[in-house]
């Protein structure tokens, strides 16, 4: 069987959080709810959330800052906000994309963006135009809500 055939279905994105309950409690505003929760003390991993939300059909898992588990980049210094790894940002498709960010912010995130701004992606065949507005979670990673589109 190929890869391809036997991937079911994308599953989830790990975040490592510097306040775990600050990120669970942010991303619940989402609509994400508790569906398991985890240590692994081999891995100095204290404690690890397993979020899911119904209406995606998606999880987000949620790891303390001590976790010694396998991640791209290398852990920030505690005078460092952010480091930049390969995860570049997670993207949820909204209606309302100022509104979303409005929430977002008054859930404690950080706006990246200013506004709403709308982009033209181009290639050869179409033009796919792109409404969205970028915020900063409580813990470090970017968001990015766009409107409702279809590739």
């Amino acid at each position: 069987m190929k890869l391809k055939e036997n991937i079911i279905r994308f599953h989830h994105v790990c975040i490592k959080a510097q306040d775990i309950t600050e990120t669970v409690t942010f991303y619940k505003q989402f609509g994400f709810e508790d569906v398991h929760h985890w240590s692994l003390p081999e891995f100095e991993l204290e404690m690890c959330v397993m979020l899911y939300h119904r209406g995606l059909d998606c999880h987000l898992e949620i790891c303390d800052k001590n976790a010694s588990i396998p991640t791209q980049g290398r852990k920030r210094y505690p005078e460092e906000e952010y480091v930049e790894n390969a995860l570049l940002h997670l993207c949820f498709m909204v209606k309302d994309v100022a509104d979303a960010m409005q929430q977002a912010i008054s859930y404690g995130a950080k706006p990246l963006s200013k506004e709403v701004w709308e982009i033209n992606l181009k290639n050869e065949k179409k033009t796919v135009t792109v409404n969205n507005g970028l915020v900063y979670s409580p813990n470090g990673e970017v968001i990015e809500f766009i409107k409702e589109l279809s590739f």
